[in-house]
């Protein structure tokens, strides 16, 4: 994947988690998205006081510096991209800890983030009967975008999870849309709610094209209903789990490939 470089030219609180930070400056020319809905970068933070530029090329960091200095990579889907204005949008889920989001916490413009890519792998299908999209702050973006992209008169079913009302974002789509927020507690049957949710839709006649990302064992549970208890096609589907409860940023990365190879595995 090709680097990138963009200025940071605004910053905007969505809710008290959810940051929005535009991009834009000489470092993005030239940079295109294809015509997914989850188009993403792998951008690049370095540590305090690296012994290199705010501009950099990581793989150049990763071959001629120590380990120790090497920026943390992030995976962030692209909120939107103007071509015309050279604008990028990313949205950064702020927790406190991990990398991304203290860094877009105190973002001004200027700021500097260096990211490489794109990549993408979904669209909705227009050939779809319906539509259901279903995820927690981390999948925003990417569903709000899908939502936006749907064809006139689609029907289009999302549950989504937060931390309650102020923590919810306006969502639209040129369709039907059927939105639930579902509200977590703090008690442990949070982990359920998407899935029960799921369980207890009333699922529109015809084929579905799904979208479900979010917190690994959340989405592990929902394909596992989807594929046995729904009959819904791998192929219609798109399931990725960006995170899991309990596990820092790197523990997760250092296990998501067997955690994803088990998943696959749980259904055909």
């Amino acid at each position: 994947m090709p680097a990138w470089h963009g200025q940071v030219v605004t910053t905007e609180w969505l809710t008290p988690t959810l940051v929005r930070v535009v991009l834009g400056g000489e470092g993005l020319a030239g940079f295109a998205v294809p015509d997914d809905t989850d188009t993403y970068v792998n951008v690049a933070i370095p540590p305090a006081a690296a012994p290199y530029d705010a501009i950099f090329s990581p793989a150049d960091v990763r071959e001629s510096h120590s380990k120790e200095t090497w920026p943390a990579r992030r995976r962030y889907t692209v909120r939107s991209w103007d071509a015309v204005t050279g604008l990028l949008t990313l949205d950064f889920v702020v927790h406190g800890h991990g990398a991304g989001g203290p860094w877009a916490a105190g973002a001004k413009p200027g700021d500097v983030l260096v990211f490489e890519g794109p990549g993408s792998g979904f669209h909705p299908d227009p050939s779809a009967d319906w539509h259901l999209l279903v995820g927690d702050e981390s999948a925003l973006p990417a569903i709000a975008a899908s939502l936006e992209a749907l064809p006139a008169g689609s029907h289009a079913v999302v549950r989504l999870v937060c931390d309650g009302p102020d923590y919810e974002v306006p969502l639209t789509c040129p369709g039907e849309l059927d939105l639930v927020w579902l509200h977590r507690t703090g008690a442990d049957d949070d982990a359920d709610l998407l899935a029960d949710a799921v369980a207890d839709i009333e699922f529109p006649e015809g084929r579905v094209h799904a979208f479900v990302h979010g917190e690994a064992d959340e989405i592990r549970a929902i394909r596992r209903h989807l594929i046995s208890d729904r009959g819904v096609p791998r192929a219609d589907m798109s399931c990725s789990p960006y995170w899991r409860r309990t596990m820092t940023d790197e523990a997760w990365r250092a296990v998501k490939r067997e955690y994803v190879a088990a998943m696959d595995a749980d259904v055909a």
